[in-house]
C-alpha cells in the first residue's frame, strides 16, 4: 500500500437526479444548452406561499430502483440518493463480488432528510394517535438512512457515514470520502448528497426567512439569476448527486473509467451567523486557500470554478469577493453557476455540481450562467453569461457553502496518468 501522502483519488462513476434531468446525458444536455429546470410549484399548493416556483424533479419513478413495497417505505430524499448511487456504481463498473466489502465505504448525507415523511406521519398522528404512525417512520425520515440503505443494498461494509452541513453537505461528504481513501480507510467510496424538501414546511420555512425568489413567480425560468443585479433570492430545488471515488491504483487495476482526479478538499467555518454568509467571504476564502495549499497548486492553474452562486443578494457578492482576493481582481477564471438552471438543491448541491465539474473536464464545454440580463457591477467576474463555452479545462474548483457557516471547496483535475 502506498504512503498516505502518495495515494491518489479519482472519480470513476457519477450519478445524478435533478430538475434538469435524471440521467447524466439529459442533465448535461440541458446544462450546456442553458435550459432552466425551474417550474411552477406542483408538489405543494403554490397559493400558500410567497414564492410559487421550484426546481422539481420530474418524471422520476422510484419503482425503477425499488419494488413497489420498498418505494412506499422510503422517503423521496432516500429514493433520489439510491437512484444516483446506483447510476454512479453502474458507470464505475464496480463489481462488489470482486471487492473486499470492508474496503468499500459510503458517505452520503442530506441537509434536511425526510421532511415529507415527518409531515405526513404527524398528520396521521393527529388523526389516529400512535396507531396512525407507521413503524417505518423513524427509519424513513432519519438523515443517515441514505448512506445506510446504499450500504445494505450493495453490501458495502467499509466506513459508513452521514455528513450534515446544510447546503455544503454533499461537498463535505465527498471531502470526507476523499480523505478516507487518502489515509487508507477504504479503497472505494460512494459519496454525495440528496435532498427532497419541497414540502409545505420546507417552502414555508424558507419563505418566512425571505430567502426565496418571489419576483419571478410568473416567469419561473428567469428566477434563478446568480450574479445578476435583479436577483432576489434562491429557488428551492431537489435532487441528488453521487460519485464513486477510488484509489488510483485500485481503479487502474480493474480498468475503471476515470473522469477526474480529486486533488484536495478545503473546509472552513464562518463563525459569523446562522443563515447569512460572512459579508466579505472570509470563510469561503479560507476554504479555497486550504484547498490550494493541500493540492500544492496555485490559482493560476485553475481555469474554471463551479460557483456556489445561489442567486441571493448577499451570497453571490461574498463569493465573488473571496474569489477575487485569491485569484486577483483582474482574473480571467471562468466562474459559472449551474444553479441558474437547477435551482438550489440544498444538501445535494455539492454532489450535483461536482458531477457537472467533472463533465466540464471530460467534455471541454463550460455551461453558462443563464439569466444574465443586467450583470451586477460588483460581481465583475467572467460568469460565462447565457451561452456555453467550448474550452479545454485542465483544473477546476467547486464551491459549496451552507447555513451555519459551513464552507467546502473541492479541486479536481483532468486525469493525467
Amino acid at each position: 500500500m502506498r504512503s498516505v501522502y502518495q495515494r491518489r483519488v479519482v472519480v470513476t462513476g457519477m450519478g445524478v437526479i435533478s430538475p434538469v434531468g435524471n440521467t447524466l446525458e439529459t442533465f448535461w444536455d440541458n446544462l450546456v444548452h442553458g435550459r432552466s429546470g425551474i417550474t411552477p410549484l406542483r408538489a405543494v399548493d403554490p397559493e400558500k406561499f410567497s414564492s410559487k416556483i421550484a426546481g422539481q424533479v420530474l418524471d422520476f419513478n422510484p419503482e425503477e430502483y425499488f419494488d413497489a413495497k420498498e418505494a412506499r417505505r422510503t422517503d423521496r430524499f432516500l429514493q433520489f440518493a439510491v437512484a444516483a448511487a446506483d447510476q454512479a456504481i453502474a458507470q464505475s463498473r464496480l463489481d462488489m463480488s470482486k471487492e473486499d466489502p470492508t474496503r468499500v465505504g459510503v458517505y452520503v448525507g442530506s441537509g434536511i432528510g425526510g421532511l415529507a415523511t415527518i409531515e405526513q406521519q404527524y398528520q396521521r398522528f393527529l388523526a389516529r394517535g400512535q396507531r396512525g404512525v407507521s413503524p417505518f417512520f423513524i427509519p424513513m425520515m432519519i438523515v443517515d438512512m441514505a448512506a445506510g440503505v446504499i450500504s445494505i443494498r450493495h453490501g458495502m461494509k467499509g466506513p459508513n457515514v452521514c455528513v450534515v452541513t446544510a447546503c455544503a453537505t454533499a461537498a463535505h461528504s465527498i471531502g470526507m470520502a476523499f480523505r478516507s481513501i487518502k489515509f487508507g480507510d477504504a479503497e472505494v467510496c460512494v459519496a454525495g448528497g440528496s435532498e427532497a424538501a419541497i414540502t409545505d414546511l420546507g417552502v414555508s420555512g424558507f419563505c418566512s426567512m425571505n430567502a426565496l425568489s418571489t419576483g419571478f413567480n410568473d416567469e419561473p425560468a428567469r428566477a434563478s439569476r446568480p450574479f445578476d443585479a435583479k436577483r432576489d433570492g434562491f429557488v428551492i430545488a431537489e435532487g441528488a448527486g453521487v460519485v464513486v471515488l477510488e484509489e488510483l491504483e485500485h481503479a487502474l487495476a480493474r480498468n475503471a473509467p476515470i473522469f477526474g482526479e480529486i486533488l484536495s478538499v478545503g473546509m472552513s467555518g464562518d463563525a459569523y451567523h446562522m443563515a447569512a454568509p460572512e459579508p466579505e467571504g472570509r470563510g469561503a476564502e479560507q476554504a479555497m486557500r486550504m484547498a490550494f495549499e493541500q493540492a500544492g497548486i496555485t490559482p493560476d492553474e485553475v481555469q474554471y470554478i463551479n460557483a456556489h452562486g445561489t442567486s441571493t443578494p448577499l451570497g453571490d457578492i461574498s463569493e465573488v469577493q473571496a474569489v477575487q482576493r485569491i485569484f486577483g481582481s483582474d482574473t480571467k477564471v471562468m466562474m459559472c453557476s449551474t444553479k441558474s438552471m437547477t435551482g438550489h438543491t440544498l444538501g445535494a448541491a455539492g454532489g450535483i455540481e461536482l458531477v457537472a465539474t467533472c463533465l466540464v473536464l471530460e467534455r471541454g464545454i463550460v455551461p453558462p450562467t443563464i439569466n444574465q440580463e443586467e450583470p451586477d457591477a460588483r460581481c465583475n467576474i467572467d460568469c460565462v453569461p447565457n451561452e456555453a463555452r467550448a474550452v479545454r479545462v485542465e483544473t477546476a474548483l467547486s464551491n459549496s457553502f451552507g447555513f451555519g457557516g459551513h464552507n467546502a471547496t473541492i479541486i479536481v483535475r483532468r486525469f493525467r496518468g
